[in-house]
């Protein structure tokens, strides 16, 4: 096998070798690249997320798209930091401290024992099978909506809601992780309805897209107080300008003037270094030596996982 790694700067490096390859490894292949490399039997994107994939191979079909989940566990660990932060409330006293307050104990911003709490995990893939194991030891309980059965245990069923029962999921959890992906189905899956009866203890962590998320509910929830804290890693406009004080934020709404939001820019993958992340990448290029090859994580574009 020849590995080539041309300037990723230079899309006229990339065409060079179009004609010749048989599989590109890649984040976001120009349509020209896609329809000059004709040899290419698979196209892997490093990531999870393949929406921007669609419509690019949409006259692709002799081509295998396939994505990796080599970034689970970080991103569950970042999942896992993200609750401990909202629990034991590790932000706002780190901002008293400075500020010069010592020692409030717990008449202003007290911890919760995870134990005590309901956790409820929207989307079981991946990343978030990883948070449940991370959760274990914590003794909390824990609960997952998603749209099928498919990989579910029979000792996990008892925990299990189906999509069409997310409002009971809903209403029945005090944390709500999300990872789930951004596609047709799931867009705005979570509305001003869905954080009402999240309710005004409840904790929203959102790692999967934020379009999943309504902006303007999210944000009206948070601010009129109907759900106590929100952590949040991805976004809504990332082609965002400076405002005029030089500053960007990647979203309509003032998020950063509420105080109860935690921010984290869409870093929840790091670190990108972590040789461990293409292990998945490596096997599906093994694969494509053999004459029948069994690809792992091949999407279907037209759902978007």
């Amino acid at each position: 096998m020849d590995l080539i790694f041309p300037d990723p700067a230079n899309e006229e490096a990339y065409l060079k070798y179009a004609g010749e390859v048989d599989a590109i490894v890649g984040w976001r292949p120009t349509e020209e690249l896609i329809s000059k490399a004709q040899k290419m039997k698979l196209f892997v994107n490093p990531g999870a997320g393949v929406r921007h994939l669609r419509d690019k191979f949409s006259k692709r079909q002799d081509v295998a798209v396939a994505n990796s989940h080599g970034n689970a566990y970080s991103t569950a660990q970042h999942i896992v930091a993200m609750l401990l932060s909202a629990t034991n409330k590790l932000i706002q006293h780190h901002q008293w401290m400075k500020a010069g307050k010592w020692r409030t104990g717990d008449k202003e911003g007290k911890s919760f024992q995870i134990k005590t709490l309901k956790i409820g995990l929207l989307g079981y893939g991946h990343i978030n099978r990883q948070v449940h194991e991370f959760l274990k030891p914590f003794q909390a309980e824990v609960y997952f909506c998603k749209r099928s059965e498919d990989g579910i245990t029979k000792e996990e069923s008892h925990s299990f809601y189906p999509l069409e029962r997310i409002h009971d999921f809903i209403s029945l959890v005090d944390v709500l992780i999300v990872t789930v992906p951004h596609t047709s189905g799931s867009e705005s899956m979570i509305g001003a309805k869905e954080l009402e009866l999240l309710g005004e203890n409840g904790i929203l962590i959102n790692t999967g897209r934020g379009a999943v998320i309504e902006e303007e509910a999210l944000y009206h929830a948070l601010q009129k107080k109907q759900i106590a804290f929100a952590a949040v890693d991805v976004w809504y406009k990332y082609d965002c300008d400076e405002n005029e004080e030089g500053k960007k934020y990647p979203y309509k709404y003032p998020f950063h003037e509420l105080e109860n939001i935690l921010f984290s820019p869409h870093r929840a993958a790091s670190p990108l270094e972590d040789l461990n992340r293409w292990s998945d990448v490596i096997f599906n290029l093994k694969q494509l030596c053999l004459n029948e090859p069994a690809y792992i994580n091949v999407v279907d574009l037209r759902i978007g996982y």
